[in-house]
């Protein structure tokens, strides 16, 4: 055999490969699948944007992301006890404005404006707070308002940055007083907390909370399980309001990647990096376990083969001990493209993380680190969920435990000639109260003589707010059924009212 000819067979072979890759990960796509991408501020990207060229930006964001199947968006409105939102509380966002405390000019909501852009493409908005974070390394100048000018002994200084100290019970209190100003002011389907709880350790630096140790140890003789217990009663706490002012609004957390370490803890990970557990004092599992939050993301942002934290390992470790709750996995989109799939060294790792995501029972979801990462189209990954990994349009997981009722489904569906085309238009059914009410609509097409199956993923062509859905209509001379659906605010889908139509 020549080298040319067994150089054209082993690519012969690598690309049937992909393609029998590419197609279990098709055929396979999940009718409910949690496709989100986080919107972060602190990189400083809409810094001293004007109003109109930052709601362009994120427009054109938002654009892109629906295009490549994106069904929900963590925004981050608090990054230093400050604010992307007019609140009462706490001083508007540097990395909003380029000086903190002051406000948008022109004047604008950006959270509002976020959750209308959202809701409109019948995406979910999650707010995206750091709880405890009160001041980064690159702030230098705080507002008069900020809680460490107003407060400071509620704070201490850690490796450059200002961290609310965790010990004091009144620091609780005040995040639950921002939390609970958000969630009854806005319209949002969840909130998020990242991996910042006690800070990351830094070489040298302790933890300056010994007096707090001693006057709200609640007799617990070790500080680290002291400090836990502090995180632990803030997890539980924080989602009680939450649900006491709206049910429907999904708590979730997105921890850093590793529980424990196997050496540490029999049950951990065959891993070696820093742990949520030991070092940030955050038992992840408890909370899921316990029902304390309603869905967790942990950020797997390494690479398959990674030595320290192998990416496989890590996913596999959290299907197996998190599935108590939603779990979604936190992808980094700039190390899946960056490197190679050790099985299949001329294609990145993406295909190969979708296939272990379709192929773990207990992952109902993605969020990508970080959206402008996929609308920049690194490394082709907005290209391919658009056009194979998201094409079709997903429903959000569900969470019985939070609802299990079904709405109504609409009623009179009738297709109408408009100026607009031909458009599909159907009455909302009735229902009171947040769990009756119908909130988006699901718009499935079958061919003719194809089986009516709502089960079938392919078969979904919009996820939509509004009462109505353009239809491609060509010639008049091909039979379509089409069926919708109704979803209340839990994503509880209705059975299907249907119609025939020639397009």
């Amino acid at each position: 055999m020549t080298i040319k000819l067994f150089k054209e067979r082993i690519f012969a072979v690598l690309f049937l490969f992909f393609i029998a890759s590419f197609v279990t990960v098709q055929a396979n796509s999940p009718k409910r699948e949690f496709r989100g991408a986080w919107i972060q501020c602190v990189n400083g990207q809409f810094q001293g944007m004007s109003t109109k060229t930052m709601q362009a930006n994120l427009t054109h964001q938002l654009d892109e992301l629906e295009k490549d199947g994106v069904n929900a968006i963590i925004f981050q409105v608090r990054a230093e006890c400050d604010a992307l939102y007019p609140s009462k509380i706490e001083p508007w966002s540097r990395f909003l404005t380029g000086v903190q405390g002051q406000a948008p000019s022109p004047y604008w909501d950006p959270l509002q404006w976020m959750i209308d852009q959202c809701h409109r493409r019948g995406m979910e908005l999650h707010a995206w707070i750091n709880p405890y974070r009160a001041k980064t390394k690159s702030t230098h100048q705080l507002s008069n308002s900020h809680i460490a000018v107003t407060d400071p002994t509620s704070v201490f200084e850690y490796d450059g940055q200002y961290i609310m100290n965790p010990g004091l019970p009144r620091n609780r209190e005040y995040i639950y007083k921002v939390v609970e100003d958000i969630v009854s002011r806005y319209d949002i389907d969840g909130f998020h907390i990242d991996d910042y709880f006690y800070p990351y350790p830094a070489a040298g630096v302790k933890i300056p909370d010994e007096k707090e140790f001693r006057a709200y140890s609640n007799g617990i003789k070790d500080v680290n399980d002291w400090r836990r217990y502090n995180v632990n009663v803030f997890i539980k706490e924080l989602g009680e309001h939450i649900h006491s002012l709206k049910p429907w609004v999904k708590f979730g957390v997105s921890p850093f990647g590793i529980y424990r370490n196997k050496r540490n803890d029999p049950n951990g990970s065959e891993t070696f990096g820093l742990q949520n557990y030991d070092e940030l004092y955050a038992d992840v599992l408890l909370w899921v376990n316990n029902g304390w939050v309603d869905y967790c993301v942990p950020q797997l942002y390494w690479e398959i083969g990674n030595k320290a934290a192998d990416y496989l390992t890590l996913i596999k470790w959290w299907n197996k001990y998190c599935s108590n709750r939603p779990l979604y996995i936190g992808e980094s989109v700039d190390r899946t493209v960056k490197f190679a799939d050790p099985q299949n060294p001329n294609t990145n790792q993406m295909g190969r993380k979708f296939m272990l995501h379709n192929q773990l029972s207990n992952i109902q979801g993605t969020v990508l680190w970080y959206s402008k990462a996929v609308v920049d189209d690194m490394g082709n990954y907005g290209t391919m969920l658009r056009n194979h990994y998201w094409k079709k349009p997903a429903l959000q997981p569900l969470m019985p435990f939070i609802d299990n009722t079904t709405p109504k489904q609409p009623k009179k569906l009738k297709p109408v000639w408009t100026s607009d085309g031909l458009i599909l238009f159907w009455e909302k059914p009735k229902g009171t109260g947040w769990k009756n009410e119908a909130t988006k609509y699901v718009v499935y097409r079958f061919a003719k003589g194809e089986r009516i199956d709502l089960n079938n993923s392919n078969a979904i062509e919009a996820i939509t707010s509004s009462p109505m859905y353009k239809l491609p209509y060509v010639k008049g001379q091909d039979k379509y059924t089409y069926v919708v659906t109704a979803l209340n605010r839990m994503a509880n889908e209705s059975k299907g009212t249907k119609k025939k139509i020639k397009l």
